[in-house]
């Protein structure tokens, strides 16, 4: 059954990961399997300014960026912070507008998506909007990392993979495909599994819920352990604190 159609502001589908440590988080287990509609972004060398527009970074909340993914190609006029989405123009031309992929968990993308500047942003508003993986030949480095830490998939596939994927998604109405982190897989309805790399490091960080602010909080004595035997051997090297 396909899932009904998502309208213009409405809250990510429930079970929509929104990041581990931020707004909205679900457990790590929803990120490691699940399967998702597939919409199909035919644009390379898509930025982070296309992603979430520069006037919508003003805000010092990490909420409210979804309704605003894309918002450049999913609107008629310019959006501002604060306009009611009640009072905007969709562009129904735009894929995320479409009927037959509002409710898609999984984007589709060209090479070189995320490419620009550094922004958080990005993944927050990819995530707050419902999209749970991306799949393209090639992201922008930054982008990448940025979408790792926060729990957005950020996967490459080989490039021939992911024109047969575009064919197969327009073809298809309700295109799922199938994600599985622990075995690194795309898996298409057909069956077809195509592998993919990974970070072994954000990997564990993905499957175990944590993060570098989580394993440095674990390893908490033995950094004060290492402090004070520091302190032993060079005490040259303690600065003064305040006051002192």
């Amino acid at each position: 059954m396909k899932p009904p159609p998502r309208s213009l502001g409405s809250q990510p589908p429930e079970g929509a990961v929104s990041g581990f440590g931020r707004p909205g988080v679900t457990d790590a287990s929803d990120t490691l399997v699940f399967e998702g509609l597939v919409a199909p972004l035919d644009r390379e060398n898509v930025d982070t300014d296309a992603i979430i527009p520069k006037q919508f970074l003003k805000s010092t909340q990490r909420t409210g960026y979804g309704d605003h993914l894309f918002d450049a190609w999913r609107f008629m006029d310019v959006g501002e912070p604060g306009k009611p989405l009640a009072q905007r123009t969709p562009n129904a031309g735009f894929v995320l507008n479409q009927p037959r992929y509002r409710q898609a968990s999984i984007l589709l993308a060209r090479n070189n998506f995320g490419c620009g500047s550094s922004r958080e942003h990005a993944p927050w508003a990819m995530l707050q909007y419902g999209l749970r993986a991306v799949i393209a030949p090639g992201f922008g480095d930054i982008f990448r990392n940025n979408a790792l830490k926060n729990g957005l998939l950020a996967i490459v596939l080989p490039e021939q993979v992911v024109d047969g994927l575009f064919d197969e998604v327009r073809r298809t109405e309700g295109y799922m495909l199938q994600i599985d982190l622990p075995e690194q897989t795309v898996r298409t309805p057909a069956g077809t599994a195509y592998t993919f790399e990974f970070d072994a490091f954000r990997k564990r960080c993905l499957m175990q819920g944590i993060d570098e602010v989580s394993l440095a909080l674990a390893a908490a004595d033995e950094i004060r352990a290492w402090e004070r035997r520091t302190m032993l051997q060079r005490p040259w090297s303690r600065l003064p604190r305040q006051g002192e």
